[in-house]
């Protein structure tokens, strides 16, 4: 049986939908629905977590490799909170190196994936939509440069999330 680890934040345990609804779950379900053996993910994700909580959670969860695949979805709430890009590209290559590390070394078991653009949502209705794009394709920008570098893959969610602000509501 195939092992999957997922980490992050919200987007990462669903804040607001179900178990059987959030996208590591989902995931798991489809590959399994192909063929492949895989577990139920292990998800080590808050809502409101930034890198720094979750490297903090990993320290007390102590996950334990090799896991066949690990996602890694985090930065919302650097982003959120005002924190530099800077920081979060110093803090975000530590993860993904634990992560690559969780993986018995091997970056092409893990997956990253963009952060969504919440600019579109109705909880920034109130807020300057075109800055807070901005500011997340500024570190979308950093988490897909550091996943070319250590040679994990990388999946772009970011346009699809962008089309909620199309949907009907």
């Amino acid at each position: 049986m195939r092992r999957f680890l997922a980490l992050g934040d919200s987007y990462t345990i669903g804040d607001g939908v179900s178990a059987d609804e959030r996208w590591p779950v989902q995931l798991a379900a489809r590959l399994r629905s192909l063929g492949w053996m895989v577990a139920d993910p292990d998800i080590i994700a808050r809502t409101g977590w930034t890198t720094d909580k979750l490297w903090a959670a990993m320290d007390e969860l102590r996950p334990t490799g090799p896991y066949d695949l690990i996602s890694l979805l985090i930065g919302v709430n650097n982003q959120y909170r005002g924190q530099p890009a800077t920081e979060y590209r110093v803090q975000f290559a530590a993860l993904l190196e634990r992560a690559i590390g969780l993986a018995g070394g091997q970056s092409g078991r893990v997956l990253v994936l963009s952060i969504p653009d919440w600019s579109v949502t109705p909880f920034a209705a109130e807020r300057d939509g075109a800055a807070i794009a901005a500011e997340i394709e500024a570190f979308n920008t950093v988490n897909a440069e550091e996943t070319r570098r250590r040679h994990a893959r990388y999946l772009n969610v970011t346009p699809i999330s962008r089309l909620a602000h199309a949907e009907p509501g």
